[in-house]
């Protein structure tokens, strides 16, 4: 790789920058010699030839954008002379053949996790408190003062800490040596845990159950059913009001659609039935505990990785995601899927101007027209309230130099790998196929990883070329940075740095190897993702429909 810029794809007609490049400046590009007409900054794109007004722009050999205005050749893009324009797509046309990668390092491999009864294997082993209507989140809160600290979930406050410092030095008449306090640096205390093999107790507070439409109920309880179901989840204390939407037979409903046999054990109260608040809480803490003694007994053995589903995001993308994060992950994509594992790519409107080749990947023909479907109707809904997919991509990405939709999509569809698309779940459906599987939910971080945990991940990769704090609360979230300035400067949330790619130093399946092995430490417990460490537990499910 040429460390100064780069070509995708043979059909690119713009050239990637990998570091800062100064106007005037001369490169040379397979014989031929172009003077930079701009400062092209490291992850923008600049013009290999001439591209005339109403062209279209080629990346990854797909259609990215059309030109508003000519740029000549050595010209910077950006959002004045490029506008969104991606691939049309029809029905499946081919099937797409596949080349499983090299996966001999490792097969018989295995990672230590909990074996459920029906068959799946946790990374984790998570007791989750659920309300099924936001008029519950108060108890909820309540339980969690309870339980976290005296069960030794809980760590210190190191920024409680920071403000009695600050408070006694204001006291005392030093206010001017609070700017030299130093944040001590945060160490993990499991020692005075209770329970020794429950990762946590989590509690998954929201805005829904009531208010909204039917479908968004019943679309919540489906989602709470999939993290009840989680392989990662020992068992669930559930919070009804009574007279929610939410109701508690939509939830068993649901449950029963995902795993008829489910066996975990289920704590469910009502609040109206229950009577005081105080008889509530005392009765849902009294069974919490006594469930989370017995969930205790269950020990970590050695799984297979076919026990692996694997849930593909990005977040707080960047101009190099594509070409060094996304597809490295996407090779531990392709492994995983040669091992006999699940994975999962999610975040529909990044798909935009590649559903064509996802189409053509889908195992049959009702699998492509699901996507298909999907594709159309969540494009026709963002635009019936004025807005679309070419909006997109944040101020953040255009900074970065990811300036239309489908730019940003055909580096962020490299996560799914290459092999066959086995299933198309739409919003809370559950993957029970092997193989890569696609999930409709927003491009919205957190809406996304919320939606791939309730459709059975035990571990989520999460890529990133500006920084994201995102986790979950089930689902230990790896964060791979696309870029070594960015795992320097924020060493405290990422986990894996795939720089080293966008440097010439590692290749895509060296970087994949190596996030396998990551991968295969944290599913077996034996260390921890800096989003687990950090307590991120995001939890945002999505609302499709209108409050009444």
């Amino acid at each position: 790789m040429n460390h100064k810029f780069l070509q995708i794809h043979p059909q690119d007609n713009v050239l990637v920058a990998l570091t800062d490049l100064s106007a005037g400046e001369v490169i040379e590009f397979e014989g031929k010699k172009i003077t930079l007409k701009d400062t092209v900054p490291a992850k923008h794109k600049f013009a290999l030839t001439e591209i005339k007004q109403g062209s279209f722009v080629y990346m990854y050999g797909s259609v990215v954008g059309k030109s508003v205005s000519t740029i000549i050749s050595g010209a910077v893009l950006t959002t004045a002379n490029v506008k969104h324009e991606a691939n049309s797509f029809s029905e499946k046309t081919e099937t797409t053949g596949w080349t499983l990668p090299d996966f001999s390092k490792f097969e018989g491999r295995t990672f230590k996790g909990y074996h459920r009864s029906d068959g799946q294997v946790g990374t984790a082993n998570y007791w989750i408190v659920i309300p099924l209507v936001f008029c519950e989140n108060r108890n909820v809160e309540v339980i969690k003062q309870a339980f976290v600290d005296e069960l030794g979930f809980g760590k210190p406050n190191r920024f409680k800490s920071l403000v009695q410092q600050m408070a006694d030095l204001y006291k005392t008449g030093k206010k001017e040596q609070i700017e030299t306090l130093q944040v001590e640096e945060f160490v993990e205390v499991s020692a005075s845990k209770i329970f020794k093999n429950i990762d946590g107790i989590k509690f998954l507070t929201h805005q829904g159950g009531c208010g909204g439409i039917r479908q968004d109920s019943d679309m919540l309880c489906a989602l709470l059913a999939g993290y009840i179901n989680n392989p990662n989840v020992a068992g669930a204390t559930v919070l009804s009001l009574g007279c929610q939407n939410a109701q508690p037979a939509i939830l068993k409903e649901k449950l029963d659609a995902i795993n008829p046999n489910l066996d975990k054990p289920i704590i469910l109260l009502e609040q109206q039935k229950e009577g005081t608040e105080s008889n509530l809480l005392s009765q849902a803490i009294k069974q919490t505990f006594l469930a989370m003694a017995e969930a205790d007994q269950q020990e970590r053995q050695d799984a297979p990785l076919s026990k692996l589903t694997i849930g593909l995001e990005c977040g707080g993308s960047d101009g190099f995601s594509g070409i060094s994060a996304n597809p490295a992950v996407g090779h531990v994509s392709d492994l995983i899927v040669a091992l006999g594992g699940k994975s999962i790519l999610s975040e529909f409107p990044e798909l935009c101007g590649v559903e064509q080749e996802l189409i053509n990947r889908c195992v049959d023909y009702t699998i492509a027209k699901k996507f298909s479907k999907l594709m159309v109707d969540y494009a026709a809904s963002a635009e019936a309230v004025g807005s679309g997919f070419d909006m997109n991509p944040s101020p953040g990405n255009i900074k970065d130099g990811l300036i239309t939709d489908a730019m940003k999509s055909s580096g962020a569809a490299k996560k799914g790998g290459t092999s066959p698309v086995v299933d198309v779940l739409d919003y809370a459906e559950y993957a029970t196929k092997p193989g890569l599987n696609l999930l409709c939910t927003p491009g919205n971080d957190v809406e996304s990883t919320t939606a791939m945990a309730g459709s059975g991940a035990n571990i989520i990769l999460f890529t990133t070329g500006l920084g994201t704090p995102t986790g979950n609360p089930v689902t230990p979230v790896i964060k791979i940075s696309s870029n070594t300035k960015l795992a320097e400067r924020m060493p405290d949330i990422i986990d894996v740095n795939t720089g080293g790619v966008i440097s010439g130093e590692k290749t895509i399946p060296q970087m994949g190897e190596e996030m396998l092995e990551h991968i295969i430490k944290v599913a077996s417990g034996e260390i921890k993702s800096k989003a687990q460490l950090l307590d991120q537990d995001d939890f945002i499910p999505w609302k499709r429909g209108v409050s009444l």
